[in-house]
């Protein structure tokens, strides 16, 4: 079973698509994380979770949720990341949350996929063909990744080194602390007053107010409300004046 958590169309594409080819169902997690829904998922096939990277890692509440989870059956565990270039230590957590289930770490696989951060002036957006060159190297090998998961075959990358741990374990939760919060966003007056912005937002963290978002004190950066707004009436500070909004739906068919 592929179980998968998106906030702007990278990982579900590969997850659907990884699926499609290895025949096997799809689960969407958002609804599970955001109801706190451990119940039993139970399979008879390997787990195939896919995650994107955020700061290095998997998201901090995609990792709590898969500790909590209770996975049953088959005890094969996959992991596929999508990132805007490098996966950090999230197949460290990865082989980590295997362990302490009583499940069988069967490797990693990392897709390079588009930018989806734009609030990053380090790393900003990609251009227009950047984003389906990506998109497309990746859909070029889904097919072998797949193979090899169908065939119970272990997913083989570049190993973590000691150092790349040893920096990243203690950066992130300090970035994540400082960095991840939500005091700059606001809406324009092309809101409406959808509440999509709060559906999609894993950690309950956005309410309406007079048909207007509210952003409270827990936020993941995941982009998700800025980039699924459909008048994109959603602004983080000034950062995103005049910048487009990634969703990777604009680039498939």
């Amino acid at each position: 079973m592929v179980l998968y958590y998106s906030a702007t169309g990278n990982t579900e594409y590969i997850a659907k698509q990884l699926a499609q080819y290895i025949d096997d169902e799809v689960t969407d997690l958002l609804p599970r994380i955001k109801e706190k829904d451990y119940s039993t998922i139970y399979s008879d096939r390997s787990f195939v979770i896919c995650a994107p990277v955020h700061v290095c890692e998997m998201p901090r509440f995609v990792t709590d949720y898969l500790k909590k989870v209770c996975l049953s059956g088959n005890k094969n565990l996959y992991f596929v990341f999508t990132s805007g270039g490098y996966a950090g230590i999230a197949a460290a957590i990865g082989r980590n949350i295997a362990g302490k289930k009583g499940m069988i770490y069967r490797g990693r696989a990392e897709f390079v996929m588009p930018r989806n951060y734009p609030i990053s002036r380090r790393y900003p957006l990609l251009s227009e063909k950047e984003n389906r060159e990506r998109i497309c190297k990746s859909r070029e090998r889904i097919p072998e990744i797949a193979c090899l998961i169908k065939n119970g075959e272990r997913l083989r990358a570049r190993r973590i080194t000691y150092a790349e741990k040893l920096i990243t374990y203690p950066f992130t939760p300090i970035w994540s602390k400082f960095k991840h919060n939500a005091k700059l966003f606001h809406t324009t007056d092309k809101c409406i007053g959808c509440g999509k912005c709060s559906k999609v937002c894993p950690l309950n963290n956005i309410t309406l107010e007079n048909n207007k978002p509210k952003w409270g004190d827990s936020c993941a950066h995941c982009m998700a409300c800025l980039s699924c707004c459909p008048t994109e009436a959603v602004e983080y500070g000034n950062i995103t004046w005049n910048q487009y909004r990634y969703r990777l739906e604009k680039f498939t068919p």
